[in-house]
């Protein structure tokens, strides 16, 4: 006899599969990422539409097949309707969904994780932003899982030498893993230059004070920086993730 399980999830990929299934990708709470086929989900009598679809969050049952895990019932608990309406709203959370699936391994309970995407996504769906504060939302998620991955970068010290950081002449090290200072900054090659204000702002990030970041007004500069930088550092850890696979 198949043994149902049931937990709480956030479902953030969908494919079609065969005439009428589809293939969910699933972050559970006690399960972690998961893949759950649904079938027949698509044919209109189905009685698992109303409660399993892409930024659904679900109270799910499902059981173990031979092949895959078969979702038995779908109740939805919340469904981020904003985030589908605004289209500025929607690529953060492809973008947030993206990062997700790159760097969460196989089956595993991380309760950290969990609250981090289901906390941002909330926000993502009802905090009042001006569009140009969007892109902060998925920084915040980002570094914030970085962090939690344990990869949270040194932003009050230089990373080489421990030394507080002076409100001048900063750069960012991927290898090193946080902000170097001017003087340790020869002896270290591939360096971004970062600013006071990209700082502050990652400070705040791990402080999750999103509502005092909603205020800031970052310079086109320090957008771009803090774009480069968020950018290099994840591209860094894909690499560290795809070794670590290819080890395994």
């Amino acid at each position: 006899m198949a043994i149902h399980y049931r937990t709480k999830g956030f479902i953030f990929k969908k494919s079609d599969r065969f005439e009428a299934d589809r293939l969910f990708k699933i972050f559970t709470y006690d399960f972690g990422k998961m893949e759950i086929l649904a079938r027949a989900i698509r044919k209109i009598t189905s009685k698992l539409r109303a409660g399993a679809d892409i930024f659904y969050l679900s109270d799910i049952e499902f059981i173990q097949g031979k092949t895959y895990k078969t979702l038995t019932d779908a109740i939805s608990l919340e469904k981020f309707n904003n985030i589908k309406r605004d289209l500025k709203r929607l690529k953060i959370a492809y973008k947030i969904t993206d990062v997700l699936n790159n760097l969460v391994r196989g089956e595993e309970k991380d309760e950290k994780l969990w609250h981090l995407v289901t906390d941002v996504f909330q926000k993502l769906n009802n905090y009042p932003l001006s569009t140009t504060h969007y892109p902060l939302i998925y920084y915040y998620f980002l570094w914030n899982f970085f962090s939690i991955l344990g990869y949270k970068p040194e932003v009050y010290k230089c990373a080489l030498c421990q030394k507080k950081l002076m409100p001048y002449k900063l750069y960012f090290s991927d290898k090193e893993g946080g902000v170097i200072c001017h003087a340790c900054s020869r002896k270290v090659k591939g360096l971004a230059r970062i600013n006071t204000d990209v700082v502050k702002i990652l400070r705040m990030i791990f402080k999750k004070d999103l509502t005092t970041l909603s205020k800031i007004k970052l310079s086109p500069l320090s957008q771009k920086i803090l774009k480069d930088i968020s950018e290099g550092y994840y591209s860094y850890l894909l690499d560290i993730f795809s070794l670590g696979k290819e080890t395994m």
